[in-house]
This record gives structure tokens, C-alpha cells and sequence, in this order.
């Protein structure tokens, strides 16, 4: 049996679950999710948490088990707490600036680049080099931070461009100068 599946996910106070057949409506705090999933998984609310359970030993109904039960875990914790993604930026002159909802981003090209926030999604710029993703949905939070971080993705000689916080570039040795010309 899947071990990530056949752990119950725990629901805090303040967040509601509807089960309605394989659509799973989450309510809390800060907003609203709603998921379809396979028919062949068996979720029921017990005791303040959410079981998920699977009919058969086939492939197909194990590698649904965990997905499963991963993807209700994300909407419980993204309704009541949020998701966030961290972006640095590096370079000389490489920065970020707030405006209103979007971003405006100066990294190296000839005019700044806006980036808006898609709904649901915050932008902020708590420093000039350090912008934070937020949003209710990990996957839209992920994505958002993905299409932020291909604008200009770090180059591997300088290390110049944009990275997620704690991300590791690996750098290249320069071009070797020539010994004794």
C-alpha cells in the first residue's frame, strides 16, 4: 500500500471539505479550491480528516493513491496557510520594482520588463534583488515563478540572472588566457 496515500490528511480549524462524489471543494481563509479526481478513489471525510483509498493492486490505481492524496493534502494546506516561492535576483544593476500588481524587472535588457500577476497570485518586492510569489494554488504559484525566472535564467560564468532562494548555479571556468605569449 502506498504510504503517502494511506496517511489521512488533517483538517485545521477554519477550513471546510465538501465531498461530492470525485469533486473535492476546500474552503478557508484565504480562498476557495476545487479539484476532480479519478472515480476509482474512495475518499470520505472521518473523524476531521480526509481518507483516500484505492480499490485494486494495479498500476495504474497505485501511482493514483499517493497523486491523490498529495494533491487534496496541497489544497487543504494551500487554503489555510498559502504557498510561497522565493526569487533572487543577481547582477550589477539587475533589479526589481513594484507596480501595483505587476513587477517591472531590469535585468540586463535594453528596456525593464512588466510582468503582471495572474489572479490569484501576489507579487511582492521586499528588497530590489528579492521578489516572493504567493498564491492559494502551489502549481499556479509554481508556474508564476517559473515564467518570473525564465525572463532571464541565471548564466552559468557570472552566476548573473534570476534564481529561486537556495538554488545552487553551477559556474564554468572562464576562457583560460593564453601562458606566455
Amino acid at each position: 500500500m502506498s504510504r503517502v496515500g494511506r496517511q489521512p490528511i488533517v483538517i485545521p480549524d477554519g477550513v471546510n471539505v465538501t465531498i461530492e462524489g470525485s469533486r473535492v471543494t476546500v474552503k478557508g481563509a484565504r480562498g476557495e479550491l476545487s479539484g476532480r479526481f479519478d472515480a476509482d478513489m474512495g475518499l470520505e471525510m472521518k473523524d476531521g480528516a480526509i481518507h483516500v483509498s484505492r480499490p485494486t493492486d494495479q498500476p495504474r490505481h497505485r501511482a493514483l493513491h499517493g497523486l491523490t492524496r498529495s494533491l487534496l493534502a496541497n489544497m487543504v494546506h494551500g487554503v489555510h496557510e498559502g504557498f510561497e516561492r522565493s526569487l533572487e535576483i543577481h547582477g550589477v544593476g539587475y533589479r526589481a520594482q513594484q507596480k501595483g500588481s505587476a513587477v517591472e524587472l531590469a535585468v540586463g535588457y535594453s528596456n525593464p520588463v512588466l510582468f503582471e500577476a495572474p489572479e490569484g497570485i501576489s507579487l511582492v518586492v521586499e528588497t530590489p534583488t528579492l521578489v516572493h510569489v504567493r498564491g492559494i494554488d502551489k502549481q499556479v504559484v509554481g508556474e508564476v515563478a517559473s515564467r518570473i525566472r525564465r525572463i532571464r535564467p541565471p548564466e552559468p560564468y557570472k552566476g548573473k540572472g534570476i534564481r529561486y532562494r537556495g538554488e545552487h548555479v553551477r559556474r564554468k571556468a572562464g576562457k583560460a588566457t593564453a601562458v606566455g605569449a
